[in-house]
């Protein structure tokens, strides 16, 4: 328990599907960390992402917490965070950030999203809640600034451009292009390990 003089924690929370986890998330964490001074950033697995639930195919939570797991090993600050597959159900972001207060009473809390979430903050379940638990953090790509409604408080931060996208990824492991870069190889091992994306994915 931190004493009376010591700082509270910085935490960042930054959930996803990482269906896989792909350098891009790599690229977001480290920088967002680096630029915020924080302690740590979490990288939480949505255990069911609502809103991609009916979309396509999910892999099994168990074995995206896997490859996150094998993706920050080595990576100072980053860790990752299986709380939303713990409590099972739907994932929403205000319930796992209630939890990381109550776990790490007097955290700062810090919610890192990307420009395209952040314009879609209003379709947020409790989104009200997110905003008032935590400073949100908005992920910008160099000359492509998104705008937020002027009562929500909010921290920019930029980040290079890494146009990955996981569909591709996952379409490339069923018709045999090259990952290399786009994944990293703890990552992959577990993919092989584990016998993931065999069929790829067709148009999502």
């Amino acid at each position: 328990m931190p004493g009376p003089d010591t700082p509270p924690l910085r935490l960042g929370l930054f959930g996803g599907t990482f269906d896989p986890p792909h350098v891009g998330h790599m690229v977001t964490a480290v920088n967002v960390r680096h630029a915020l001074g924080l302690d740590r950033v979490i990288l939480m697995v949505a255990n069911v992402p609502w809103q991609k639930e009916g979309s396509r195919q999910i892999t099994p939570a168990e074995d995206r917490f896997a490859m996150v797991t094998a993706a920050v090993a080595d990576v100072p600050g980053l860790v990752p965070g299986r709380n939303e597959i713990d409590r099972g159900g739907h994932s929403y972001t205000a319930d796992t950030l209630a939890a990381l207060a109550n776990e790490f009473p007097g955290a700062e809390l810090f919610t890192i999203v990307g420009d395209d979430a952040a314009a879609g903050l209003h379709t947020w379940t409790r989104s009200d809640e997110v905003v008032s638990q935590s400073h949100l953090v908005v992920v910008d790509r160099p000359g492509n600034h998104v705008e937020l409604p002027d009562d929500i408080d909010w921290i920019r931060v930029e980040v290079p451009r890494l146009e990955v996208s996981s569909t591709d990824l996952r379409r490339r492991f069923g018709d045999g292009r090259p990952l290399d870069y786009l994944v990293t190889e703890p990552v992959l091992d577990v993919i092989e390990a584990r016998g993931l994306y065999l069929a790829g994915e067709g148009p999502a």
